[in-house]
């Protein structure tokens, strides 16, 4: 039996007027991830939030953090990021130069007791993240370019994700193969279709009418 796609609430769509309470309808309407972009102005343009904002929210649901990590010199904040409740924890193979630092983090993540997972950018080759597919739970395959929300899908970036759902299986690790950026009910079949089992959704979520029909027809994508 085949499992359901996993639907990632992106908290940067949501009003920062009142999180908690969106945190809490996203819940709810049955969302199985929290997605928090952690942005520092300088890996990318924009600026979004720390790890107070990311502590505030323990207590409030028990939905695993998923930590996206679009910042330079991400090992600063490793520690930080879990202490706050992160459960998954992804930095950008870009913002890291050396694969044997590439490595290093991941450990690092391991022992903040955290899941290991590498992002990368659409012009990024695959080449860059295939030594560490044994050692992470996530690979996070960005279908925008990273630092704002509302973006359209870019359709080469499926190449992608075909390419790493063959590998996955043929080498039958266990990995978990996430899409984030332009997500909508058509661009989410083709990223399923391609391989991916977990999509982040924001704008798509938090400006719908009905949160909860919009997640369950996400998640009954096959």
């Amino acid at each position: 039996m085949k499992s359901k796609v996993k639907v990632s609430a992106s908290l940067l769509a949501a009003d920062f007027s009142q999180l908690a309470s969106d945190v809490k309808m996203v819940k709810e309407a049955g969302a199985d991830l929290l997605h928090l972009d952690i942005m520092d102005g300088h890996f990318v343009n924009n600026i979004s939030f720390g790890p107070e904002i990311v502590r505030s929210l323990q207590g409030k649901t028990n939905l695993p953090f998923e930590t996206h990590l679009m910042i330079e010199n991400p090992q600063r904040y490793i520690k930080e990021f879990a202490e706050a409740g992160s459960r998954i924890i992804t930095f950008h193979i870009e913002a890291v130069k050396n694969p044997k630092k590439a490595a290093k983090l991941i450990k690092l993540i391991k022992k903040a007791g955290c899941s290991p997972g590498i992002s990368l950018n659409p012009p990024t080759p695959i080449s860059r993240i295939k030594p560490f597919l044994k050692n992470v739970d996530l690979i996070l395959i960005m279908t925008v370019n990273p630092g704002f929300g509302g973006q359209e899908f870019i359709s080469s970036t499926l190449r992608k994700l075909r390419e790493l759902r063959k590998i996955i299986n043929r080498k039958k690790f266990r990995v978990d193969l996430e899409v984030d950026g332009g997500i909508n009910q058509e661009t989410a079949k083709m990223a399923v279709s391609a391989g991916a089992n977990i999509l982040v959704v924001g704008t798509y979520l938090f400006q719908s009418e009905n949160i909860k029909e919009r997640i369950e027809e996400l998640q009954c994508i096959e």
